[in-house]
């Protein structure tokens, strides 16, 4: 084994917390790319079919930020590596399910360990990296990202045509090396500070709160605004969101730091990841239905043509995740949100006859677009909290990227629900019926472009928002304070 080194070990700190995000990354590309395969071969409901994809993100949601503080509590590793063992036992037996049921039930599991993953990668790479390489780390982190992006849909494709349970069973190798590796490199290298204890209460309202909200926001829109789930969820959870607030408000030690919302940068930063989430979190969803219901491509076909999305991430997040190393993130995450903007813009005009090559043009405009806001954003956070805060500030960025795209897939299964039967959605999403044959083409390309107009919009505002965070300044001149906890410094 390679010795660890002061100087080498924020590099092996890397590989642990890039091998976590590939696998993360890998299961939810892989497995949109085999849903309507699954879904036909279980005899699953549109409703099973979309709590199997919405149940891992909604855990994340609610789980990621709490997870976070814990970490903050009794440190990273230990969290980081049940994170692995938990995800690869459930991926084993996510592929020996028999029913939809035991399927939803596995994937919230998963979610679990996926959670621990997430909760912690980002703050082990801010620990491991001196502030003047992070944004670098960050951009290399976000481009193992895309290429788990780009390869997922084509080895899906390629799994699903075998058997979709090897979709799942892809997952274990991986897994088995990414605990290993993790537990034998990483270490706890941030002091964090003595008598940490958790907020029970905070926790447990902020929880059932968040739950119910996103429940209301996502299954409760698809039943429609004037639905007792929608009208209940929604009351509810905010009413124990504003609970949760006044409780927050006066513990010693909050479970979720309120005063990250306080500061120009977190807040706007926070904000732009909750805007992009919304905007761009249905869009490879709605993209492989397209290709594989409406253009009737087969799953790895559809796979190569997701593609240079993500390729076109990949080459971006490096370099911009240096580039705000040397000249800061305010401009790179505005722009990066304005290039999204133009690929939603473009994807809007799409119709059954356009030119792939068209597609493909403004699917690499986006990817662009969301590998120049990445990394910028990220760095940005993480660079302005003080060590202990760093799982909770980690946790709270993907919490809100998470919620928006829970809710970006809500608003899109609603807003394609809205223009067709139930029958017909129905059978649309679980791949009954295959091209133009039996599917309203013009119902479905109706509520897609309403989505993605609807998404332009959201990254425009976005664009906006990562303006407002305030003016870059040199390194020389940054100015650093401490409130509640959190040290927060200007760009």
């Amino acid at each position: 084994m390679i010795a660890k080194t002061e100087r080498n070990y924020k590099w092996f700190a890397l590989s642990c917390t890039t091998l976590g995000a590939l696998l993360s990354v890998l299961d939810g590309t892989i497995l949109t790319i085999a849903l309507p395969v699954i879904a036909r071969d279980l005899h699953s409901s549109l409703e099973t079919v979309m709590w199997t994809l919405m149940i891992y993100m909604l855990s994340l949601a609610i789980l990621v930020p709490t997870i976070g503080r814990f970490a903050d509590i009794i440190g990273r590793k230990k969290l980081y590596v049940t994170g692995f063992i938990v995800f690869t036992l459930s991926s084993l037996f996510c592929g020996l399910v028999q029913n939809g049921g035991q399927l939803i039930l596995m994937r919230f599991i998963q979610s679990v360990g996926g959670s621990l993953l997430l909760a912690n990668s980002t703050a082990i790479v801010t620990d491991a990296f001196p502030k003047h390489e992070l944004g670098r780390a960050l951009g290399i982190n976000g481009m193992v990202i895309s290429v788990g992006s780009a390869i997922g849909p084509i080895l899906g494709g390629a799994l699903t045509a075998i058997n979709w349970r090897l979709v799942f069973f892809f997952n274990v190798p991986l897994g088995i090396i990414g605990t290993i590796w993790a537990a034998v490199q990483l270490r706890e290298i941030a002091e964090l500070p003595k008598g940490q204890r958790m907020d029970w209460p905070g926790t447990i309202f902020f929880t059932v709160g968040l739950t119910l909200l996103l429940l209301a926001l996502t299954f409760g829109v698809m039943a429609g605004v004037t639905s007792p789930l929608f009208i209940g969820g929604l009351a509810g959870g905010l009413l124990l969101l504003a609970a949760f607030i006044c409780i927050e408000g006066r513990v010693e030690q909050p479970m979720l730091d309120l005063s990250l919302f306080k500061h120009r940068l977190l807040a706007a930063a926070y904000s732009c990841n909750f805007l992009n989430g919304i905007a761009r979190g249905v869009v490879t969803f709605m993209m492989i239905f397209f290709f594989q219901i409406i253009w009737g491509i087969d799953p790895l076909r559809a796979g190569i043509l997701m593609a240079p999305f993500a390729l076109a991430m990949m080459v971006v997040a490096p370099l911009s995740g240096w580039m705000s190393d040397r000249y800061g993130s305010r401009e790179l995450s505005s722009i990066g949100l304005a290039l999204s903007a133009v690929g939603l813009f473009g994807l809007a005009h799409m119709h059954t006859d356009t030119a792939l090559a068209e597609i493909m043009t403004w699917m690499v405009v986006m990817g662009a677009g969301s590998g120049l806001f990445f990394s910028p954003n990220t760095n940005a956070i993480m660079g302005a909290v003080v060590p202990e805060r760093r799982g909770i500030a980690g946790g709270t960025r993907t919490m809100m990227n998470n919620a928006g795209t829970v809710i970006s897939l809500a608003l899109g299964v609603a807003m394609i629900g809205s223009s067709m039967s139930p029958s017909t959605m129905q059978n649309l999403f679980i791949g009954i019926q295959i091209g133009s044959q039996g599917v309203v083409v013009s119902e479905f390309l109706a509520g897609l472009h309403r989505i993605f107009w609807l998404s332009f919009i959201i990254s425009v505002i976005a664009a906006v928002v990562a303006l407002m965070r305030g003016p870059h300044q040199a390194e020389s001149k940054r100015k650093a304070y401490n409130s509640d906890s959190v040290a927060y410094q200007s760009e």
